[in-house]
């Protein structure tokens, strides 16, 4: 028998783990350096997101762009995330998000220059982890300072999308 454990929101699970991982990743950034030890989390936190990926399509029973889209509501519970809808079909899902309190959180906790480690990068393996034929492309993001972060998934049918990903710079590199 196997007992399932209480659900919590995204957001707060994502600052229990920034409050734990934060204090870890600048211990190992002092005997690492930061290039080293961004590299490492960079890996570990996109090799989690996408099993977490490939985890949700089983759940579904699916691989769809529309059953992907069913998934959004998980990461605005508790209006962690303010959305405009842009475009939403079998083909493509487009979006802004116009407020993200995943990046107020890391801010208010002082681990901004980790969030795009520790949150953004986190949606481009999710996506490639829930399906091969689902790429994520985003130019932009809040937590890097743009004024919304511009989410645009498409299906590809195998095929693949032109590289104009910027997840996981820091602001200025």
């Amino acid at each position: 028998m196997s007992i399932e454990a209480p659900k919590l929101p995204l957001l707060q699970q994502r600052e229990i783990e920034a409050r734990i991982v934060g204090p870890l990743v600048r211990a190992f950034t002092a005997e690492l350096g930061q290039e080293r030890t961004l590299a490492i989390l960079r890996q570990v936190i996109g090799e989690l997101a996408r099993q977490g990926g490939a985890d949700l399509a089983r759940s579904l029973g699916e691989q769809s762009l529309e059953a992907f889209s069913r998934t959004l509501d998980r990461w605005r519970e508790n209006g962690a995330l303010e959305i405009e809808l842009i475009e939403q079909s079998a083909e493509r899902l487009s979006f802004n998000v116009v407020r993200c309190r995943y990046a107020e959180m890391y801010h208010a906790l002082g681990l901004a220059e980790l969030g795009a480690s520790l949150s953004c990068q986190r949606d481009f393996a999710l996506a490639e982890g829930f399906s091969p034929e689902i790429r994520l492309v985003r130019t932009q993001t809040l937590m890097q300072g743009a004024t919304f972060c511009d989410f645009r998934f498409q299906r590809t049918g195998g095929g693949e999308l032109p590289n104009e990903v910027t997840w996981g710079e820091e602001p200025g590199s």
